[in-house]
């Protein structure tokens, strides 16, 4: 007699177990013996959420914080103040870590987040961690410009006193609500300079131009640091074009691009490169192929209407070649097209891994090591050197 399918997720759950998840991947590592040189992971995740009560303590705004609680009493696995957002990420149930992650049993005396991330750092072998939220990702959405400033706020303090300072593994670009340029401008102040901080990001989905001159003190401020800017790729399936496709697939395949693309245009089209030559900016989980496109239709509308983006100096192409990409979902299906692409974005030198871990959709750091056409220092260079140099880094 077959156990019914609650008993199969009971035994799950009890014996659920990040290290024993990722069983393969230790053994994958382990065979390719990266120890030899340092992995950076540039994007990689945890869940926020399981930390809120937490994070609610650092929200200066009592009215808000109480609104906060009392929509989590309501409902206890939601954020509360956090747009609700429509997807399938958990594959219909199948991906289990979803499901059984906060069932996870951890060792008292250590920040949960923490002991989760050594889990899967030490199974896939990075070195370093470069750690975003994931409910956060669609705060940009939210209709109150300052319930995104408080919550991103409380959520940047928590990280940096209760994760950040106690791991040196970790590290992190902070939330910018970047609804709001000036609470962006005071973010920057206020933990730029804060341990385990690398950094800045702002959330793509979102309906904030990237150009406008508000946010021009921001970027100087950040290239005076010499802090990286990213831009964290997100969908949003109530966006009027986005909700025009009807399967989950498309939208993935799609919105996690779209948004990307019309920051990078305004970016390099009105000219910020030429104002900050030296503000490094990083595209997060927005794969690689739409890159080339992007490249080689801009560059052909240059030529034609060269005198509508007057403060470009070169090639629109040339500007986005001295940006930086992180490299998940890397699109495999055509091994020649995706050397073409290394090609075009001088991957050597602005390619930086990511393993984007635990979505659904993760890439261990073999997507890399294993591809035919790199050698042994463009290896180096991108699951972990280019890294190193953007962020200033050291390992610990």
């Amino acid at each position: 007699m077959e156990l019914p399918l609650s008993d199969f997720r009971r035994m799950a759950v009890e014996e659920f177990d990040t290290s024993k998840l990722l069983a393969h991947a230790a053994k994958q590592a382990a065979d390719r013996n990266y120890k030899g040189f340092p992995i950076v992971d540039v994007d990689s995740h945890h869940y926020e959420s399981e930390a809120i009560d937490e994070i609610l303590e650092y929200m200066d705004d009592p009215v808000l914080q109480q609104l906060a609680r009392s929509a989590r009493q309501a409902s206890a696995k939601s954020v509360g103040v956090l747009p609700s957002g429509v997807g399938y990420q958990d594959m219909g149930g199948r991906v289990m870590r979803y499901s059984t992650r906060g069932m996870e049993k951890t060792p008292a005396g250590t920040q949960r987040d923490i002991s989760l991330a050594r889990r899967w750092m030490d199974a896939i072998g990075i070195n370093i961690a470069v750690m975003f939220p994931t409910p956060m990702l669609q705060l940009g959405l939210h209709p109150q410009v300052e319930v995104e400033v408080a919550l991103a706020r409380a959520y940047n303090r928590w990280l940096c006193e209760r994760v950040l300072a106690h791991e040196q593994r970790i590290r992190s670009m902070l939330y910018l609500p970047f609804n709001d340029s000036e609470a962006s401008y005071k973010m920057v102040q206020e933990f730029g300079g804060k341990p385990g901080v690398v950094g800045f990001m702002v959330t793509s989905a979102r309906y904030r131009p990237v150009h406008h001159n508000s946010y021009m003190k921001t970027y100087a401020l950040m290239e005076e640091m010499n802090l990286p800017l990213a831009f964290h790729a997100g969908y949003n399936w109530e966006d009027r074009t986005v909700g025009l496709m009807n399967q989950f697939i498309s939208v993935h395949a799609l919105g996690f691009v779209f948004y990307n693309m019309v920051h990078l245009a305004n970016w390099v089209m009105n000219g910020i490169p030429e104002r900050f030559p030296k503000l490094k900016v990083l595209w997060v989980e927005s794969g690689l192929a739409w890159v080339p496109f992007m490249m080689q239709r801009f560059d052909n509308e240059y030529m034609m209407r060269s005198s509508e983006a007057p403060a470009l100096k070169k090639m629109p192409s040339d500007y986005m070649r001295d940006m930086f990409y992180s490299s998940q979902p890397m699109e495999m299906t055509d091994m020649a097209m995706l050397e073409q692409t290394f090609r075009m974005l001088k991957a050597d030198t602005q390619l930086l891994y990511s393993s984007d871990y635990p979505h659904w959709d993760f890439d261990l750091p073999s997507t890399i090591y294993d591809l035919p056409f790199l050698d042994e220092q463009a290896k180096r260079n991108i699951l972990g050197g280019n890294a190193m140099r953007v962020f200033n880094m050291t390992l610990p």
